[in-house]
């Protein structure tokens, strides 16, 4: 690939040595050495080195890859929105940590201080540098915001009010509302597709291609992905602000390039000859032993025997079944529980899912089901959803899945450890998978988010997210809650507490935006848009 280990070199040096918030892109020049080895900068003003290699950057801070990163993806995804949406659950005691930790809602500071100081080291600040080297019509800046957006909505979901619209401004920085954040998304999103979009209607040439591990400068999938992630938002917000969410899904929807419906257009972040890193799923599963599956995923995928369980799991070493574990234990043996088990079925150098098409039409599903948007049936969306995930998966056998009105998920769990049975039947949904289109309202919309929150995995994030906003599916509920009354017992944790670097750092402006929540800051506060369960 042109250039690139040129770039990365330029790249690592220009970045990590400092000043990178405030500092134009030319205020470095007479700081580089002229290396005959390594390109010049008018060099990388020609081949978008400028732009690139801080784009670059953004995609591998989205789910945090790299050398050495395992430990703090496990930081800013595993602890919490993949155990908080119960997709696995941790077997190892961390010891600083204590006994009681994320998993039982007793929130370790630095492992909620993480997603959050990540997020503007690796998503933020190398936006703010593609700002700086680019005009407002540049495609390599709609890109770069589409890649922003994407990535702040997580951080959002997971605190609340963030600073955002002021970044870059100063030291101490002011927090926007989550509301504010969400319409300044949509602001941003609707921009950047009108650029791609007339790009796109110029030229097929992709762009930034050299530099882009999801599309490869495929300007088209970055619109269909760009109008597919507005969709998700506007129906985020859709309980609290249902006139904006009409707004942006209708414009999403209605957009001439379209929204992600194959699974080619899949946002996935490739590994290639120049572009390789370590799954850090696989690392923490595999190579840390830190990670098994969860009693949910236990209950829902074997009660439904859901052909996406060998997709998604390998079975037991020690009986060649699958089983999973219990959130919220508070005395975990690794090494029984690694060898009792369900390991997730994922490669060394698998590569990494941003967005699957198949979430489409389960948004599809639900905004005719409640907005009457789309020009198909309820049952059409829902359908296509699952179909369009075992193709995502590589499983089969989605017809007669879809036609079966037996098999519900599983209403008691089995401790692989002591073989303890939990009854589960007033935790999980106890729906068949078939459309059934003589149901209530809220029967449908909870049939949809059980097969949602399947065809998510592995992104945690996304589906603790769309749990609290719709209320479903019911989950194994953690066997210790030890938030000290921050989460109410048998609840789900509602958000991350605000950094206690934040404190310490802009505590006046972090004071300020306690104000913004909608309560006190603490595990238990509903953010903007919960308002429905």
């Amino acid at each position: 690939m042109k250039h690139i280990l040129k770039c990365m070199k330029v790249f690592n040096g220009v970045l990590l040595a400092g000043g990178l918030l405030f500092t134009a892109c030319t205020d470095h020049y007479e700081s580089w050495n002229i290396n005959p080895n390594e390109v010049t900068p008018e060099q990388m003003e020609r081949d978008n080195l400028l732009t690139g290699a801080y784009f670059t950057q953004m995609e591998r801070g989205i789910f945090v890859v790299g050398k050495d990163k395992g430990g703090l993806f496990e930081e800013t995804q595993m602890l919490t929105g993949d155990i908080f949406a119960s997709y696995c659950a941790p077997i190892k005691t961390w010891n600083y940590a204590g006994e009681q930790d994320n998993d039982c809602y007793k929130l370790y500071p630095q492992w909620y201080n993480s997603p959050f100081s990540t997020a503007y080291t690796e998503v933020m600040q190398p936006w703010r540098k593609v700002v700086d080297c680019t005009s407002e019509t540049s495609p390599a800046r709609a890109m770069a915001t589409i890649v922003k957006v994407f990535g702040m909505s997580r951080i959002t979901d997971k605190y609340g009010p963030i600073p955002y619209s002021k970044f870059g401004t100063g030291i101490q920085v002011a927090y926007d509302s989550q509301k504010d954040v969400y319409y300044r998304f949509f602001e941003e999103l609707s921009n950047a597709i009108e650029v791609l979009t007339s790009y796109n209607s110029r030229t097929s040439e992709p762009y930034l291609e050299d530099y882009d591990y999801i599309y490869n400068g495929n300007v088209a999938n970055w619109i269909k992905f760009a109008n597919t992630l507005r969709l998700r938002l506007a129906m985020r917000i859709s309980y609290v602000d249902q006139t904006k969410a009409l707004d942006e899904a209708k414009a999403a929807i209605d957009h001439t390039i379209g929204l992600m419906t194959s699974v080619s257009d899949n946002a996935v972040l490739k590994q290639s000859v120049s572009f390789s890193f370590i799954n850090e799923w696989w690392e923490a599963f595999e190579s840390f032993n830190d990670f098994r599956m969860s009693a949910t995923m236990d209950c829902y995928l074997k009660g439904l025997q859901d052909p996406r369980l060998a997709s998604y799991f390998k079975v037991a070493k020690k009986d060649g079944a699958y089983h999973g574990v219990r959130n919220g234990q508070t005395s975990r043996s690794q090494g029984t529980l690694s060898e009792a088990a369900s390991s997730m079925n994922v490669g060394q150098a698998s590569s990494i899912l941003w967005m699957d098409a198949a979430e489409t039409y389960f948004l599809l599903a639900e905004a005719k089901l409640r907005l009457n948007l789309g020009d198909k049936t309820v049952k059409e969306y829902y359908e296509e959803g699952v179909k369009t995930s075992f193709s995502s998966k590589g499983a089969s056998g989605a017809e007669s899945y879809l036609d079966n009105d037996v098999n519900v998920p599983s209403t008691s769990f089995i401790d692989p450890t002591n073989g303890r049975n939990t009854d589960v039947s007033r935790m999980v949904s106890t729906l068949t998978v078939k459309w059934d289109e003589s149901a209530s309202p809220d029967k449908k919309l909870e049939r949809i988010m059980v097969q949602k929150w399947i065809a998510l995995f592995p992104d945690g994030q996304e589906a603790w997210s769309e749990m609290r906003r719709t209320g479903y599916p019911g989950i194994v509920t953690i066997n210790t809650n030890a938030s000290g009354g921050e989460v109410a017992t048998g609840e789900l944790i509602s958000r991350l507490k605000f950094p206690t670097k934040e404190y310490s750092d802009n505590g006046e402006n972090t004071q300020a935006a306690v104000s913004l929540l909608k309560g006190t800051d603490i595990a238990g506060t509903r953010l903007w848009w919960d308002v429905k369960r």
